[in-house]
């Protein structure tokens, strides 16, 4: 029986798809407690507010989590998968600040939030939509720092 080498290693697809759950966790938990205690000036998670959007009636909160655990998951499975050499911080920040303008320009006013969130949280809505971007960044970064060390470990 012969082997093939696939593109993609089975173990890496996995390691990638973990990065991204931790990731989704992380940034979820931070964002309801925020909501929670009011820090956040957003009336709501925004993965709730498109959720209810593309269904087009409102859903409980847990929906809104599973569509953010979807997006995040598939987003950084993906980055990860189609860009292993660029798994430091720099490129993942770069590629967290291109999520964040995606957000803000097309998501925000899509649910009827505007630019940035600025229509429901005035000039907060830009500090609110790009903190949770830079937190995914960063977490995404360390993900991936634990994930897919090189070298020998101790």
């Amino acid at each position: 029986m012969t082997t093939h080498k696939t593109p993609i290693a089975t173990k890496r697809v996995g390691k990638a798809i973990s990065a991204g759950l931790i990731t989704s966790v992380v940034t979820a938990a931070v964002m309801a407690v925020a909501l929670k205690t009011g820090l956040s000036p957003l009336p709501q998670p925004l993965g709730l507010a498109f959720a209810q959007w593309v269904v087009g009636q409102p859903l409980p909160l847990p929906v809104g989590l599973l569509f953010h655990t979807a997006y995040v998951t598939g987003l950084s499975t993906l980055f990860i998968l189609l860009a292993p050499r660029y798994l430091r911080f720099l490129p993942i920040l770069g590629f967290g600040l291109l999520l964040w303008l995606v957000a803000v320009s097309v998501f925000t006013p899509l649910v009827g939030w505007g630019f940035a969130a600025t229509g429901v949280a005035g000039v907060k809505g830009v500090p609110a939509t790009l903190i949770p971007h830079l937190l995914f960044s960063l977490v995404l970064w360390l993900s991936c720092l634990g994930l897919f060390r090189t070298g020998k470990t101790g």
